[in-house]
C-alpha cells in the first residue's frame, strides 16, 4: 500500500533519467508531482505517461524552484519528499517508507536517509562519500529548502528528525563532458555562497536547522575550510579524501571522481572567488555587481 506521501521532482530535459526515477516510486507514494522548467525534450510527456502530475515554472535556482513548489502545489498527504530526476529510491527504502511513515510519532517532523553516489558505473563508497545522510522526507508543511545558491538542504522548522537506514541512489547517466559543464555552473553558484558568507560570517546560523551530519559538514566548510588559503585547501581536501579516507579503494572510477569532484571542482570554486574579488579591486564595484559581471548571476532573487 502506498505511503501517505507526495514526492516532488524538479526537472529540465530529464527524459533520460525520469522514467527510471518514476519506476522506482511505483507503489511507494500516493502522489508524484513533477515541477518542470519548460523542458524541450519529452520529459513532460514521459512524466504524465507514468502517472505523475506536471506543473511548469521558470527557473531561478534550485531552492527558489523547490520552495515555489511547496507554496503553489496543494499537498494533502501527511508526508512530503524531495527526489532528483537522476536519483532512484532503492527497494529497501521503498519498503521502509511504506512500513515506517505511518507509525512515526507526531513529534517527528523530518526523516533523513542515506544517499549513494555512482560515477562511471561504480558506487563510490569511500573518501567520506558514503553514507551521506540527507533530509529528504518531512511532515508536510514542516520544512523548507534553504535559500542558497548551492548545497541547499531541506530544513525542518520544528520537531524531531529521525533516520531511516536505507538509500537513495544518485546514478547520473550523462557524459563526463556534461558532468564537467554542470559542475562549472555549480562552481559559480558555490563561489557566490562563499563570497556572501565572507560578508555575513555566521557559520552557526548557516548550519541551523540542518541534520546533524549536514550541520557538522557545513560548519567545517565555513569555519575551517573557508579560512584556508585559496587553492591549497582544494589540494588538502583531495588528499584527505583520497588517502586518509581511503578513496583509492574505489579503483580508477574513485580516482576520477575524487580528482574531479574533490580537487578540480573545489579549485575551480576558488579561482572564481579570486576572480570576483580581483574584479572588485580593479573596478571598485560592490559585490553584487561584481558577481553579476563576472559570474553572470543576479543575486536579487536568492540573496
Amino acid at each position: 500500500m502506498p505511503a501517505d506521501l507526495t514526492v516532488i521532482i524538479l526537472t529540465y530535459n530529464e527524459a533520460r533519467h525520469l522514467p527510471r526515477c518514476l519506476h522506482s516510486l511505483r507503489g511507494v507514494a500516493k502522489r508524484v508531482v513533477v515541477v518542470d522548467c519548460f523542458s524541450t525534450d519529452n520529459t513532460v510527456e514521459l512524466a504524465r505517461a507514468a502517472g505523475a502530475e506536471v506543473v511548469q515554472h521558470a527557473w531561478v535556482n534550485y531552492s527558489t524552484q523547490f520552495n515555489w513548489a511547496l507554496d503553489n502545489v496543494p499537498i494533502d498527504t501527511r508526508w512530503s519528499m524531495r527526489l532528483d530526476a537522476d536519483e532512484v529510491v532503492t527497494p529497501e527504502l521503498a519498503e521502509a517508507l511504506q512500513r515506517e511513515l505511518a507509525n512515526l510519532p507526531e513529534d517527528v517532523s523530518g526523516v533523513t536517509v542515506n544517499r549513494q553516489i555512482h560515477f562511471f558505473g561504480r558506487w563510490i563508497r569511500h573518501g567520506s562519500i558514503y553514507p551521506l545522510r540527507m533530509l529528504r522526507v518531512w511532515r508536510t508543511g514542516h520544512a523548507r529548502c534553504e535559500n542558497r545558491w548551492m548545497d541547499e538542504h531541506m530544513v525542518v522548522q520544528q520537531g524531531r528528525v529521525v533516520h531511516l537506514d536505507a538509500d537513495i541512489a544518485d546514478i547520473n547517466l550523462n557524459s563526463v563532458t556534461w558532468w564537467t559543464e554542470k559542475h562549472n555552473q555549480y562552481a559559480s553558484r558555490e563561489a557566490v555562497d562563499l563570497l556572501l558568507h565572507k560578508g555575513r560570517g555566521n557559520a552557526a546560523e548557516a548550519a541551523a536547522g540542518l541534520s546533524f551530519q549536514a550541520s557538522v559538514k557545513r560548519w567545517l566548510k565555513l569555519k575551517v575550510y573557508a579560512r584556508l588559503p585559496l587553492g591549497l585547501r582544494a589540494l588538502l581536501y583531495f588528499l584527505y579524501r583520497y588517502f586518509l579516507r581511503l578513496g583509492f579503494l574505489d579503483g580508477w572510477q574513485g580516482l576520477a571522481f575524487h580528482v574531479l569532484q574533490g580537487f578540480w571542482y573545489r579549485f575551480l570554486v576558488d579561482v572564481k572567488v579570486a576572480e570576483v574579488e580581483r574584479h572588485m579591486r580593479d573596478t571598485g564595484c560592490a559585490l553584487p555587481e561584481a558577481i553579476e559581471q563576472v559570474l553572470n548571476i543576479k543575486l536579487a532573487p536568492a540573496a
